[in-house]
């Protein structure tokens, strides 16, 4: 078996583990394996193993892997900053994007969708850590923007996502995955019928799962460190 085939088994058995460990059912917390920076070779490995959930950060590097692999059963998710200019490319290619956070990138995602493609899943970032660095609404302007979004034609908005501060601790780990679990529980009450929490990368799995992660993203724990970008 090679490394690649065993990281992703590791990976498996570990969101099992949270799962079981918070009391959650087996197999309710998906893995998406990003794939930034890595090879079409890497991720058609994967398929080939039966995983087909991958995520990319950058469209340019992304649209080459997509026409690689046009013939293998791959599900791509759009999970890095959006550009207007890059929409269009994103609606036709993908079947996720996680990082909406202006109504205009989703009004475009929504006219650009091709016709006949069924509706582009979408959730809303949410900067639930107040950082600076980082995109994504403030907590407070996730509603207007849920509902908004919610109406649009050729979108099925699936739930929130969030990239929180790093932290060691597993307390103050949970507690930005429990607030995006609150907002998107007083969506759902609002009269939304949300059903992801896109949160939890390898450092921070645990706390995800705990607090009721439905997918999570693990890059590095599958693929080894990325190459740096050229």
């Amino acid at each position: 078996m090679s490394g690649l085939k065993q990281r992703l088994i590791q990976v498996q058995a570990a969101i099992r583990k949270a799962e079981a460990a918070s009391g959650r059912t087996e197999g309710s917390v998906s893995l998406l394996a990003v794939s930034k920076q890595q090879p079409v070779a890497a991720i058609a490995e994967l398929a080939a193993a039966g995983h087909y959930q991958f995520g990319e950060n950058y469209l340019q590097e992304a649209l080459p892997k997509i026409q690689a692999l046009a013939t293998v059963d791959v599900e791509w998710h759009f999970i890095g900053p959006i550009q207007s200019n890059k929409t269009r490319s994103i609606a036709e290619h993908f079947a996720w994007v996680h990082s909406v956070d202006r109504l205009r990138i989703a009004q475009r995602l929504s006219e650009q969708r091709p016709i006949d493609q069924a509706p582009l899943n979408i959730c809303l970032q949410v900067n639930v850590s107040d950082e600076v660095s980082k995109s994504g609404l403030r907590p407070d302007a996730v509603a207007e923007l849920a509902h908004s979004v919610a109406k649009l034609p050729r979108l099925r908005l699936r739930g929130l996502m969030t990239i929180p501060a790093a932290s060691t601790d597993l307390a103050e780990q949970r507690r930005p995955f429990a607030r995006l679990r609150q907002l998107q529980a007083q969506l759902n009450r609002q009269g939304l019928a949300l059903d992801t929490l896109s949160m939890g990368m390898s450092a921070d799995l645990e706390a995800a799962v705990a607090e009721g992660a439905t997918l999570v993203r693990i890059g590095t724990a599958i693929f080894g460190p990325r190459p740096p970008r050229t």
